[in-house]
C-alpha cells in the first residue's frame, strides 16, 4: 500500500479526528533513499516510498532538489495535528559513495542534528542524536535501492533553533535536535511519546551518578525547582507530567536514592490519594481526602467545607492560604511523600513541595 495517509493501527481511529504526521525518523529515512535513487540512476524522484516499522509503506514528495548540490535531498516533515516543534522542518539527506566501508552506510550528523556528549541514551557519545529506529529505517530505504556502501548525512536547516524548544540540553544532546520514532507515525498529543521522553531523561541523569532527580509537573513548577535547588546539574530536572508513577519507579530502578517532587496542590492531592498517573481526565480530586485532612489537623470550619465545595484541589489550598493555615497542606504534602515511597517498594527516599500557581511561592512541604 502506497498512501499519504494510510489506516495503520486501531489507535489512529482513537485520535478523535486529529490528524497524524510524519516522524522525524521516516522522513530522514525518505530523504536518504530519495538522495541514494538520484545517486544510482543520475535523476532525484519527485516522489519516494519508505516502509515503516509495522511493514506499512508510505511515500513523500520531495523538496529542495538542486542539481548545484547534487544527491541532497529534502522531506517536508508534516507532524499532522501535533503540536511538535519539528513541524514543518526540512529533513535531508546528502549521500556519496563510500569507499572501504564496513557496513552498508555510514550516517554522519550534519547541521542541524544534535551531537550526543552524555552517555545514558543508547548512542555512542560523539556521535549524531539518530536513535537506533530511525537507524534501521534509514538502513532499510538505502538497502532497496543499491548494497554499495554509502555515507549519509542528515542535517535539519533551524535544527538548532527547533532544539531550543526540547529538553535535548539537559539529556546531553548539543547542536540540533535528535531524530527520532519508534513507529514512524506521529500520533496527536501522544501519551507515549511523552512518557518515553520522562524514561529517557531519568536514565541519562542515572547515567550521570545523579543520586538524586527533581521531578516537577510542568514549567513553572520546573522553573521554581531549578531556582531553589541551583547547585543541582540541569540533567537532575525531569518534567513529568502525569507520568510522576513511571519516573519514580524507573528512578528506583536505575539506583537513584532520591527524589524531590514539585507541583501544585491538583496533582499532590492526587498523589496522596495514592494515584500515580495523574491526568485530569482518568482522575479526580478525592475531596473527601481533602476534608478528612483537614478535619485531621484541626482546621476550621471554612477550610473543612472548602474541601467538598468544589471539585478542586485549588479552591482548597486557595481558603487554606486565605485563613492562614498550611497545616492542610503540609499533611498532604507528607501523604504523597508516603505513596511515592510506597510506589517503588521503599527503595527511595522523597520529598514533595507543594508551589502556588503561579509558579512563585512554596506554600507547603512535606
Amino acid at each position: 500500500m502506497s498512501t499519504s495517509e494510510p489506516e495503520l493501527s486501531p489507535d489512529v481511529a482513537a485520535a478523535k479526528g486529529l490528524r497524524t504526521g510524519w516522524t522525524t525518523g521516516t522522513c530522514a529515512s525518505a530523504a536518504a533513499k530519495a538522495a541514494v535513487t538520484w545517486l544510482v540512476t543520475g535523476a532525484a524522484p519527485e516522489v519516494v516510498e519508505v516502509g515503516l516499522p509495522s511493514g506499512d509503506r508510505v511515500s513523500f514528495p520531495t523538496a529542495d532538489v538542486d542539481p548545484a548540490t547534487p544527491h541532497r535531498v529534502a522531506i517536508v516533515k508534516d507532524a499532522g495535528d501535533d503540536p511538535d516543534c519539528t513541524d514543518g522542518a526540512h529533513v535531508t539527506a546528502h549521500v556519496a559513495w563510500a569507499e572501504d566501508a564496513a557496513e552498508p552506510v555510514t550516517l554522519r550528523r550534519g547541521d542541524g542534528v544534535g551531537l550526543v556528549t552524555k552517555p545514558g541514551l543508547g548512542l555512542d557519545v560523539g556521535g549524531p542524536a539518530i536513535n537506533p529506529v530511525p537507524t534501521r529505517m534509514i538502513e532499510a530505504a538505502i538497502a532497496e535501492v543499491t548494497p554499495r556502501p554509502v555515507v549519509c548525512t542528515i542535517s535539519v536547516p533551524g535544527g538548532q533553533q527547533m532544539a531550543r524548544k526540547t529538553s535535548n540540553s539537559r539529556l546531553g544532546i548539543e547542536g540540533g535536535i535528535s531524530i527520532l520514532g519508534t513507529t514512524g507515525i506521529v500520533k496527536p498529543f501522544s501519551t507515549a511519546s511523552y512518557r518515553a521522553s520522562v524514561v529517557q531523561q531519568v536514565d541519562v541523569a542515572a547515567a550521570q551518578g545523579s543520586d538524586v532527580v527533581v521531578l516537577a509537573t510542568g514549567s513553572r513548577s520546573d522553573d521554581w525547582a531549578q531556582a531553589e535547588w541551583p547547585d543541582l546539574a540541569p540533567v537532575t530536572f525531569v518534567e513529568v507530567g502525569d507520568f510522576t508513577g513511571i519516573a519514580l519507579r524507573r528512578a528506583a530502578g536505575a539506583g537513584i536514592g532520591s527524589v524531590r517532587f514539585v507541583g501544585m496542590a491538583g496533582k499532590i492531592a492526587k498523589l496522596a490519594a495514592g494515584v500515580m498517573m495523574t491526568h485530569f481526565h482518568r482522575s479526580k480530586v478525592d475531596t473527601e481526602l481533602l476534608a478528612r485532612v483537614a478535619r485531621e489537623v484541626g482546621a476550621n470550619d471554612t477550610v473543612v467545607a472548602a474541601a467538598t465545595a468544589t471539585n478542586t484541589a485549588r479552591h482548597f489550598a486557595e481558603v487554606c492560604l486565605a485563613e492562614g493555615d498550611r497545616a492542610p497542606l503540609v499533611r498532604l504534602c507528607e501523604l504523597a511523600v508516603t505513596n511515592c515511597r510506597a510506589h517503588t517498594g521503599d527503595a527511595i527516599e522523597a520529598e514533595v513541595v507543594m508551589v502556588d500557581f503561579e509558579g512563585v511561592e512554596e506554600i507547603a512541604r512535606g
